[in-house]
């Protein structure tokens, strides 16, 4: 159960922060998940642990998991311009 309910708020939480900085950047659901779980594990935790909520799952870790999310994917977009270049910027730099 504890598996299932990460990976729900690991969803909702890339699509959240693509909602919030990644529109017009074409994220695949994979680049959001992956966001989302790296942001649930570490904006959720320390937003949990900061509002007395431990471990548990609450409303909490749900808003930290969002912010880490957003935070993820800020730190993300730059490393994945650099590693991905556009088709034409690449072509131009051939010639």
């Amino acid at each position: 159960m504890l598996i299932l309910a990460i990976i729900i708020i690991a969803i909702i939480a890339g699509w959240v922060a693509n909602w919030l900085v990644g529109k017009g950047k074409h994220y695949s659901s994979l680049e959001l998940f992956v966001a989302g779980l790296v942001g649930s594990f570490v904006g959720g935790l320390i937003f949990s642990l900061l509002a007395g909520n431990g471990f548990d799952i609450a409303l909490s870790g749900l808003l930290g998991s969002s912010i880490g999310a957003v935070v993820v994917l800020l730190i993300y977009a730059p490393l994945r311009a650099r590693m991905n270049p556009s088709s034409s910027a690449s072509g131009a730099r051939r010639r």
